[in-house]
């Protein structure tokens, strides 16, 4: 008996650590372009994925990010993920960086560095303006399947979500 308590702990433990680390702050913001995003949102097929657009310079992106991380940590379990994209210019990146360890933000976090604006601002939506905040949903097969331009209330992202899990 002993032993099996040792063992159920032990694996406990071992999953908590796990866990841990696979949901783990970003040590840092990985550069991405429309051609490297669009591989991530790929990589994770079979997941339902928010991806959002923001930058420190933007208020309603800094407001809305608390929401965002609750939306994360309740669906992660169902097949959630969200990945963020910063907008800002190069010297704000460790602005960046803090803001999401501050808001406890989970990875995969990057920083936008298109080459050529449009082509990026297209290949996310060509309706898009390059507005923020945005978020573009992608469903399970990696297909986008909803896009929020500006502001947009929590339970119309959630709605969009839930549809999808």
């Amino acid at each position: 008996m002993h032993y099996q308590t040792s063992q159920k702990g032990l694996l406990t433990s071992l999953f908590l650590i796990l866990s841990a680390a696979a949901w783990a702050q970003p040590a840092r913001l990985d550069p991405v372009d429309e051609s490297r995003l669009a591989a991530v949102v790929k990589s994770a097929r079979g997941q339902v994925v928010l991806v959002n657009l923001w930058a420190t310079w933007c208020a309603p992106c800094r407001e809305e990010m608390p929401g965002l991380v609750k939306l994360e940590a309740r669906f992660r379990q169902r097949g959630f993920k969200l990945i963020t994209v910063s907008a800002d210019e190069p010297e704000q990146e460790a602005d960046a960086l803090r803001f999401l360890q501050q808001q406890r933000v989970p990875g995969p976090a990057f920083i936008k560095r298109a080459q050529d604006d449009e082509r990026f601002i297209t290949a996310m939506d060509p309706k898009w303006s390059g507005a923020l905040p945005a978020s573009f949903i992608f469903d399970r097969n990696g297909r986008k399947v909803r896009s929020f331009i500006g502001e947009v209330e929590l339970t119309a992202l959630e709605a969009a979500i839930q549809q999808l899990l």
